[in-house]
C-alpha cells in the first residue's frame, strides 16, 4: 500500500500568526514517523475571497487540487472569539466534495487549548464528512508559547501528537476503501 497524502492545514492567514510555527513543529514530529507523506497547505496562499463575494478567485482551483490529492489532513487551529477563524471556515465551505471520506485530526491552541475552537471545527468537520479522531493536542498561549508569538511546547505535547497521528493514519487508510 502507498503512504497516504496528509494535509496539515495551517488555519490562519492574519499577520503575525504563530501558525506556521506549530504547523513545522507538527510537520517535523509526523515526518520522523515515515508512515505518510506530509505537506504543510498555507490557506494564506490561496487568498480566497469570501465565499459568494465578488473577488479574485484564481486561487479557488488550485485550492480545490490541493485538497482533492489529500487522503486526511491535521488542522492547525488557533481560537478566536470561542471558535475556528473566518478565514478557515472560507476555506472549509469553497469544497464540498473534496473533503468527503477522508479523515483528521486537530492540533489547536489558545488561552484554553484552543479547545472551543477545536470543538466547533468538529461538528463543521462532521457536515462535511471527514472523520475527526479523538486525541487532540491543546497548546496552551501560557505554557507552550513564550511571549504569546515564540512557539516552545512542552516536551509531553509530542507525544499528543503522535497519539493523534496514531488514530488519523489507520482511518485515512480505512476511509481511502470507500473513495
Amino acid at each position: 500500500m502507498t503512504k497516504p497524502n496528509i494535509g496539515i492545514i495551517l488555519g490562519s492567514t492574519r499577520e503575525g500568526r504563530v501558525s506556521p510555527q506549530v504547523g513545522a513543529w507538527v510537520k517535523e514530529l509526523a515526518d520522523k514517523r515515515g508512515d505518510a507523506n506530509y505537506t504543510i497547505i498555507d490557506i494564506a496562499e490561496y487568498k480566497l475571497p469570501l465565499l459568494g463575494e465578488a473577488g479574485d478567485v484564481s486561487g479557488v482551483a488550485a485550492w480545490a487540487e490541493i485538497i482533492s490529492k489529500q487522503d486526511g489532513f491535521v488542522f492547525i487551529v488557533q481560537e478566536y472569539n470561542h471558535s475556528i477563524t473566518g478565514a478557515l471556515k472560507n476555506a472549509l465551505d469553497y469544497l464540498r466534495e473534496e473533503w468527503n471520506n477522508k479523515a483528521a485530526g486537530i492540533v489547536s491552541y489558545g488561552s484554553v487549548g484552543g479547545a472551543r475552537a477545536a470543538e466547533h471545527l468538529r461538528g463543521i468537520l462532521s457536515e462535511l464528512l471527514v472523520a475527526h479522531v479523538r486525541v487532540h493536542p491543546a497548546l496552551s498561549l501560557f505554557t507552550d508559547f513564550e511571549n504569546g508569538t515564540d512557539f516552545k511546547p512542552a516536551a509531553v505535547q509530542a507525544a499528543s501528537v503522535n497519539q493523534m497521528l496514531d488514530q488519523v493514519i489507520p482511518w485515512t487508510n480505512a476511509l481511502k476503501t470507500i473513495r
